[in-house]
Parts: structure tokens; sequence; C-alpha cells
């Protein structure tokens, strides 16, 4: 959520900052601005709504000059405006901000600031930032040691660039909690929110760490602590390609995004299969070995959120079939709040396709204060979770661009997989022929995942013959519950259809109240030991006037008569059909919203990101 970038150099800065906020343009927002040191004054342009309204107002009274920052807002306090959104300044217009993250003091110090006299244009907790390094700017002459004393005032999360009229050759950043990188140019500084932003321009960054604060140059960049001692460290060189996060000629991001997860999966999977001949045989991560971890483990606990947190429920069904231990899964949100029991016996699985997540991080600290072994799950390399985890697996996805995840959940699935299968083997939970047959049939997953998406014309048209219902319920059992609970999200997310997740057999205890003829049933239906307690709750709905679909696996002839279309995923074990049979409900929703008129990679009020609590 909110995009920040930031530009100092030879070039015109406007541009750069508008194609650079562009480039963020995923994480979610509602209003966008830019302000660009010119002619001695800082010159703000700010806009509600879509970066194309900031766009036409930049083509009327153009910014000239080489020094800017920008920002995409998200509003947390205030409600999308010209006035809210950023950036902000103090009362003369000489220092301007840009903010991501939550101030939570802000109304304390605000109070502060009007009984001197300040008053605030905005409803926004950012202002008080500026007002307050205006402040100190007064008292110390140095900008600086300006915004460094406004941190030690600042209770709660932040990513911050700060431009100075008197200071017309610099821009001071700097982090907590909220993520923020620096990019490395040739006569050319860069800050920005994610490495998207910059890779037109440079493939050289720095991830700023907790607390660290930065001074951009045109021609240099200085690291610091928070107590102003200089950081020296190596910039991290990002290799994977500008095209992979353009659309390439699909229509949506969203939809290029399904497409990619066989090779995602394959990426993922194959660097840790260890192949005699042509037959995988063992598990191994890089240079990680898991095998004290997984020995000395009690249970897993897992936590995250979103996407991520139902990549977490469907371990907990993995990690207890195949390895044979107690899993706890819980989401970050409520994690660190209800007082948690964790031992140093426990492994702490961590998942966040950013690795930003603020909830997810707070729960990671938390855990390992109490000395269990962390282990992150991610797709973002030099993201604060994998830095402060003590190991880390990465899902190779490749950038994912729609708020929506789709590639992201695939890929982390796959993960769980391969550290449940090698817990299982360290466990002796499995035998060897046992362990050597389950990673034969996942090495298939990828290319079966390839045959699913070739029937996307049938769902296609499912989708177009019912994107009007008022009301979708997933339901599945076993896994498949922890699959529904990710295809209703992603059809809420993109559609806006209400729709909602059951363990199947919890229909009768209370929602079938709810089914009508205005209701839809999406029934998983993938462990064939169920089918036909699957198969009875769906006779429940259809006679109660609700239209059915079902996506299984293997011989679906007991579905003919309950369910008013059958979706067919190529069979495989049982336990690895979840990570196929998501990608019908994916391609769903996608089709929902397309017919709705929506832009599914850019739903209402979300963030691909979500670094604030």
């Amino acid at each position: 959520m909110c995009g920040i970038v930031g530009y100092v150099g030879e070039k015109e800065a406007t541009p750069v900052l508008i194609n650079t906020l562009k480039k963020l343009e995923y994480r979610g927002y509602d209003s966008a601005g830019i302000a660009v040191l010119s002619d001695e004054n800082i010159v703000v342009q700010k806009a509600k709504g879509a970066l194309k309204f900031l766009e036409e107002q930049v083509s009327k009274e153009f910014i000239r000059g080489s020094i800017g920052i920008g920002h995409t807002r998200w509003a947390t306090h205030g409600e999308p405006s010209d006035i809210n959104a950023h950036p902000h300044t103090n009362v003369s217009g000489s220092i301007a901000v840009v903010h991501n993250g939550i101030i939570e003091n802000y109304a304390k110090l605000k109070e502060k600031l009007q009984a001197q006299g300040i008053v605030f244009r905005s409803q926004t907790d950012t202002e008080v930032i500026a007002h307050l390094v205006n402040f100190y700017y007064e008292e110390t002459g140095d900008i600086f040691k300006a915004v460094q004393k406004t941190l030690t005032k600042l209770e709660g999360s932040y990513a911050l660039g700060v431009l100075c009229k008197d200071y017309p050759d610099r821009i001071v950043a700097a982090r907590k909690d909220s993520p923020l990188i620096v990019g490395l140019g040739e006569g050319e500084n860069f800050i920005a929110s994610d490495v998207p932003a910059v890779l037109e321009y440079t493939r050289e960054v720095y991830f700023l760490e907790q607390k660290e604060m930065a001074v951009l140059y045109n021609d240099h960049v200085d690291l610091y602590t928070e107590d102003g001692e200089k950081v020296i460290r190596k910039p991290f060189h990002v290799d994977w390609d500008l095209s992979s996060a353009e659309k390439n000629g699909y229509a949506h991001f969203m939809l290029k995004e399904i497409y990619e997860q066989p090779k995602a999966l394959t990426d993922t999977l194959r660097p840790r299969l260890v192949v005699n001949g042509k037959k995988p045989v063992d598990i191994k991560f890089d240079e990680m070995d898991f095998t004290e971890d997984f020995k000395n483990a009690d249970r897993v606990v897992i936590t995250a959120c979103g996407t991520a947190y139902h990549a977490g429920v469907a371990a907990r069904y993995i990690f207890e079939k195949l390895a044979r231990v107690p899993v706890v899964v819980d989401t970050a949100s409520e994690f660190r709040y209800r007082d948690p029991i964790l031992t140093n016996k426990d492994v702490f699985i961590v998942i966040s396709q950013s690795g930003e997540t603020a909830d997810t991080l707070a729960a990671l600290r938390l855990a390992k204060e109490a000395g269990s072994r962390i282990i992150a799950i991610t797709n973002c390399v030099g993201s604060t979770v994998s830095r402060e985890a003590h190991k880390v697996i990465y899902t190779w996805a490749g950038p994912e661009i729609a708020v929506a995840s789709t590639k992201a959940y695939t890929t982390q699935l796959m993960c769980l997989y391969l550290l449940a299968l090698k817990m299982a083997e360290i466990k002796q939970a499995v035998t060897k022929s046992e362990y050597e047959k389950l990673l034969e049939e996942l090495s298939t997953i990828p290319e079966k995942s390839e045959q699913v998406l070739k029937d996307q014309s049938s769902i296609q048209k499912f989708a177009s013959l019912n994107f009007n219902k008022n009301k979708v319920f997933y339901i599945g059992r076993l896994i498949d519950s922890a699959s529904s609970l990710e295809s209703a999200l992603k059809l809420k997310e993109v559609s806006y259809m209400h729709s909602e997740a059951f363990a199947a057999g919890e229909l009768k205890h209370g929602p079938i109240a709810l089914i009508d003829t205005d209701t839809l049933v999406v029934a998983l239906a993938t462990q064939r030991e169920l089918y036909e307690k699957i198969n009875s709750n769906i006779v429940e709905v259809k006679t109660r006037g609700a239209s059915t679909l079902v996506i299984s696996q293997g011989n679906t002839e007991i579905f003919k008569d309950s369910a008013d279309t059958v979706i067919t995923i190529p069979e495989t074990e049982d336990i690895f059909a979840s990570i196929l049979s998501i990608i019908p409900a994916q391609l769903f929703a996608y089709y929902c919203s397309v017919l709705k008129g929506n832009n599914p990679d850019q739903p209402r009020n979300l963030a691909k990101s979500v670094t604030v609590e």
C-alpha cells in the first residue's frame, strides 16, 4: 500500500517521478502527488483518483527541476482528496514529505504543534511529520539532524522521503517497519517503495534496514544508522528482467500471472529436487540444512495474512498428513495479541509474498524473542522478512503485479509441500520408497497445472452464466476447505461478489439458511475418499435451488446429477490436488471481474503489500 518515489540527478525530475509511480500502481492507491524543487521553491501538484489525473495536471503546468519526490496514497487518516494526498509540506512550503505507514501518536504530536500556532491543512498523520521536521530544522539548521530528531518522536511505522528547498542537492530518506529501497544510477539516484519502480533506470539497489537513514545526492548515496553512524554495505544486484513486470499481450496482469503458474511452479520446485537419473530422490534447499530444526521440533506454528494465511491453512493438512507433527495456524494480525505460547522447539513458519507485511513481521519478531526457529517463505529477495528469519525459502514466482495473488499462492504451497516432505523424511514419518514416490508425483504438478489452463474456455463460459449471482459459497472437506477459503477471497477481491467459504459439513449448521435460487455453490472435491460426503452436501443445496459447480479429479461420475457443471483437473495424489484445483477458481474470479466491468489488477480499497497494521 502507498508508493513512494524520489529522484535526484541531471534529468527533469517530473517525468521520472510519474514514470516510477506508474510502476507502483499495483500497490493500490486513491490519490497521487509530486513535489519538485524548481527555481529555489518546492512546487507541489496533487490529485485525487488515478495517476492519469495527476498526469493531466502536470501536462498543463510542467514543473522543471532535477530533484523531487512522489507518492501514491492509500487512505488511512482522512478521506481520499486532493488536500489529503501527499506530498505534505510545512507552513511555508520549504519542506516536503512523502510517507508510507501510520504514525500512531500523531494526535498528541498534532495537539502540541497546534498549541504553537501551526494550522494544519489536511486530516492526515503525515502532515505532522512535515511540521515536526520544520520545528527541528529551525532549531538545528541542518535537515539531516532535523529528520533524525523527528524520527525519535514518531511512534508507529514509516518510510519517508524528505525534500528541503535549502538543500537543493539531496533527498533524506528513512524507514521503520515500511519498505524503502535506494536505487543507484549513473549521475542519478532514486528512492522507491519497491524494486520495479527503478528497474528501467538501474539494477543496483540498497534495501534500507530497520531504522536506517539515507541521504541521496546525484553522484553518491550515504547510509546511516538512526544514531547517525555511517553504514557501509554492498548494493544488491537485481537480476530479473523488467519485461517480466509487463503484460506481454495479456489483457491484465492477473490473467498473465495465472498463466505463468506452470513456469513459476517449475522454477520453485526444480532447483530443490535432487535427481538420480531422471528420478527425484531427495529435497535440498540451497545450502540450508533443516535436519536439527526438524528433528527437534515438537510442532509447527504457521502465521500469515490473507492469501498467504490460506496457504498456511492448507499446510496444516499437509504437515500433519505427511510429517505427522501437530500444526497451529493463526492469522498474523491476531497472533501477537493473544499471548501465544511459544518454545524453542517450535518451527515457526511465516509466509509473505512481499516480505514486508507488517502484522507478519510483528509475529516473526515475537516468535524470535521466544527462541523459535524462524523459516520464512517469500517471493522478495532482500525483503525484511527474508533478512530477519533464521532461514528463508524463496518462491521464485517472479514479479507479481496484480493486487490479487495467484502465482504467489501456488508457489507458496509448493514450498510448503517441499518443507513438509523434508520434515517427513527427517522424522521418518514416511518410508524411503513412499518419500520418493511422493517426490515423483510432486514433480509432475507444474505440467499438470499447464493442462488445467487448457480448459479455461469452459470456466469462462460458466462465469458468463453465473457472474450475476448475488451469493457465492465455496465448500470443501479437509484440504479442500483451505482451497475454498482462497477461492472465495479471490472472487470477492476482484469481482466484488459476495462470497464465503465453509467446511462442507458445516453447511447444515447455519449457512444453508442462506441458500436460494440466487446462490451459486462451488464445491472443491478432490479428496476421493470423501466424494460421497461432499456429494450429499451438493445435493442439499441443489434441492434448495442453488446453481452448482464442482471442481474435482479422477472419476467424477458421482457428481453427474448434483452438479450443473464439473471441471476436472488431472489426477494426482489427493494431498497435492489443492495446488491444481485452485487454478479454475482463480480463472472463474478473473472472468467474473471482467464481465462485471472491473479492473482485476487494481481492486478497489485493496493494496498489494499491507505495510500498516
